[in-house]
């Protein structure tokens, strides 16, 4: 029997969780400090931008599209198992173009779509007003709709992948925490000639032997890291939103697309409720960032400005949460620790964690079962 940990437990944790269970011989166990979907999925929205991304190749593109391709499937199969209802919009996103904005290269990226099997249309202030009234055409001349984009709620999609993947085996520890990680041979030095191996994690709970350590535990991978001489840098950057209700739904049915423009997303929860949100909050003098009422008010102000029927919605909550972004490289990070043969890194992935979950668990599978 082969012995993988993996510690975090958020969406990352928890879809490679459930897609390592699906292998035979594999003995699971899953760690995290807190209840699963806390830290950055907590705060997440779940919106799934593949195919109305601007990116037309690389890893990242596939880590998306795969994404959006995988959560299809992913959904009812986990509806199916755990006898839960996750929300999950099938309705797309509408990206909306503003003054000055180029629609030429958004024309050209349609194209690059359809000619990939993903479909993206452009539409003008006349389809809009017919289509959208909520919307507030004044500085809006245009809009892309992505039908094949989707928005999941990360809080429900993680606890079905935890209780799936219970379900087929894997062990979760709660409440838990790491104390130590133990190579095979601490006394030796790491170089490039002799990778190290991770013998052991020890938790408060006990210790666990470990085959395969997978660090997917966001802000947290960085002391992790820096107790196998590796450090990798993880910095927080702080994101707030806010649930609001209306008395009805906007527009012409309660299920419509997401709305996006400006980095603002508003998000139909159904029956008037919408998630708006979120910032971009960096640390000032490398202090760990607060959330700021302003900078809400600002996204709050930017929705309406997009939808003023949200003026006259209340507020249910208000949640923050930190994301976990690399210094100096592109999120996210998967891929071997360096110095070591079985420790895996799949952490770091800023802001789309939920997005880019079911690539991360494919990579993380690979690197195993090709081992």
């Amino acid at each position: 029997m082969t012995h993988v940990v993996i510690v975090g437990c958020g969406v990352v944790g928890a879809a490679i969780a459930y897609e390592l269970s699906h292998i035979e011989g594999l003995s699971i166990t899953v760690v995290d400090r807190q209840q699963p979907a806390q830290a950055a999925t907590g705060a997440a929205l779940g919106v799934l931008m593949g195919a109305i991304s601007t990116k037309t190749k690389g890893n990242n593109l596939w880590m998306r599209l795969t994404g959006i391709e995988r959560y299809n499937a992913w959904v009812p199969e986990l509806e199916a198992l755990t006898g839960q209802p996750i929300l999950f919009n099938r309705q797309g996103i509408l990206r909306l173009c503003f003054e000055d904005e180029p629609l030429e290269r958004w024309r050209e990226l349609a194209a690059i779509r359809i000619s990939h099997g993903w479909r993206l249309e452009l539409l003008d202030r006349a389809q809009l007003a017919a289509t959208y009234p909520q919307l507030n055409l004044e500085r809006i001349t245009a809009a892309i709709y992505s039908p094949d984009d989707r928005q999941v709620d990360p809080a429900a999609l993680t606890q079905a992948l935890v209780l799936a993947a219970v379900q087929r085996g894997v062990t979760f520890e709660f409440e838990t925490t790491v104390v130590g990680v133990e190579p095979c041979d601490r006394a030796n030095p790491l170089s490039e000639l002799a990778l190290q191996q991770c013998q052991q994690v020890h938790t408060t709970s006990g210790s666990l032997a470990a085959d395969w350590l997978v660090i997917a535990a966001g802000l947290g991978s960085t002391p992790l890291t820096a107790a196998l001489q590796q450090p990798v840098d993880i910095r927080p950057v702080l994101g707030q939103a806010v649930h609001v209700r209306l008395p009805q739904p906007m527009g012409h049915s309660q299920w419509q697309p997401v709305l996006t423009g400006e980095d603002v997303h508003i998000v139909p929860l159904g029956k008037g409720d919408y998630w708006l949100g979120a910032t971009v909050e960096f640390p000032i003098n490398s202090l760990m960032p607060l959330p700021d009422a302003v900078a809400l008010d600002t996204v709050m102000q930017q929705a309406i400005a997009f939808c003023p029927a949200l003026a006259e919605a209340t507020i249910v909550r208000a949640w923050s949460g930190l994301r976990p972004r690399p210094e100096g490289r592109p999120a996210p990070i998967v891929e071997r620790l360096p110095g070591y043969r079985n420790v895996l890194l799949a952490t770091g992935h800023y802001r789309n964690g939920v997005l880019l979950a079911p690539a991360t668990a494919e990579k993380i599978r690979q690197l195993i079962v090709s081992t």
